[in-house]
């Protein structure tokens, strides 16, 4: 069985640049399996929503951490990654998380402005990940 390889493809020519936060694309050679993961709110084991950004964001990424471990992954394994921000201004603060999670990784990612389903969920989290 082959070894998978995330070669990251981030053109310098001919398309904008990307930003210190993400690339265009990593193509995923050789996987033997994929996780999608819905969105995943910050909310604890309660089902109760951190009061804040902050603490909702430090609640996704511990959520991810435990669906991606029930796989047998990890956050090294997100090859995609969605935000659904309830507010524009929520923007710096969920890059600054996403590149803390990730250790600084860069994966291709997508931020949405849009209206959550309960007004207490302020970023909702989906990714996909490869293994």
């Amino acid at each position: 069985m082959a070894i998978m390889e995330m070669i990251v493809h981030n053109p310098t020519e001919g398309v904008y640049a990307a930003t210190d936060d993400f690339v265009h694309a990593i193509e995923v050679r050789s996987p033997s399996r994929f996780l999608f993961i819905a969105g995943t709110m910050g909310l604890d084991s309660d089902g109760v929503p951190g009061t804040k950004l902050e603490e909702q964001l430090e609640l996704i990424w511990a959520n991810l951490r435990v669906i991606l471990a029930e796989a047998g992954m990890s956050v090294d394994n997100i090859v995609r990654l969605t935000s659904y921000l309830r507010d524009p201004s929520y923007a710096e603060a969920n890059a600054k998380a996403r590149v803390a999670a990730l250790g600084g990784r860069r994966v291709p990612t997508t931020a949405i402005v849009a209206q959550t389903l309960a007004s207490d969920w302020l970023v909702e989290i989906e990714v996909v990940a490869a293994g």
